[in-house]
């Protein structure tokens, strides 16, 4: 962690060089351990999040996927951490190492959340089935009832699969990895580069690149 401090402090151009350079450093795999989503199955979930008749199933998607958020971060988020800032919704969230942080919020997140809290003033903007705030267990059950509904076949459903999705997904469109590493809160840019698992990404295999340009003719 200290490691990527001052990394990002020189990268940022307020240090000359990383007094950490020389240090030894435990090994980081390669690639994200996380099985994560594809493109495809993650469009299936949030499609199936939206048409659920619970409210809560698209903010709570949506927090995940489209936020990047972890799974204590949306369950702990209340209706008074709503806010606008410089003419945008925001979202203040309380992070790893008891950070505060605003985080924007895209249109269609705004809207799955204003889904989720209807006419409250205060309270968690994610409830269960008791009506009370939405645990990681819950959501979790929430989530594998919801892949199951989108036919997402996949061994063992956990919420840090949307957090992967989220990651990777930025990767894959293209922005940069630095950027990356700020929207999803990683210390080390060493954390984030496991994740950029674009060249075996199945979603832009030339099959389907070829079919479309096919598909006139087919």
């Amino acid at each position: 962690m200290v490691a990527g401090f001052y990394r990002t402090c020189v990268i940022d151009q307020i240090l000359p060089h990383s007094p950490a350079d020389y240090v030894r450093q435990p090994s980081v795999p390669t690639e994200s351990p996380t099985l994560g989503l594809g493109h495809l199955q993650f469009e299936a979930l949030i499609t199936a999040a939206r048409l659920s008749p619970n409210i809560n199933d698209f903010a709570l998607v949506a927090m995940l996927g489209l936020l990047g958020l972890r799974i204590f971060e949306a369950c702990g988020a209340t209706i008074d951490n709503l806010a606008e800032e410089h003419g945008h919704r925001v979202l203040k969230i309380r992070g790893k190492g008891d950070k505060t942080v605003l985080i924007p919020l895209p249109p269609a997140v705004a809207r799955a959340i204003d889904r989720a809290v209807g006419s409250r003033v205060h309270g968690p903007i994610l409830r269960n089935a008791h009506g009370v705030q939405m645990d990681r267990h819950a959501a979790s059950r929430r989530l594998k009832a919801l892949a199951d509904e989108a036919g997402i076949r996949i061994a063992r459903m956990h919420p840090h699969m949307l957090r992967h999705i989220f990651v990777t997904t930025m990767l894959d469109a293209g922005v940069s990895l630095r950027d990356v590493q700020i929207a999803a809160r990683h210390a080390d840019p060493r954390t984030t580069m496991p994740y950029d698992r674009a060249r075996r990404n199945l979603d832009r295999h030339p099959n389907y690149i070829l079919a479309a340009y096919m598909a006139s003719g087919t």
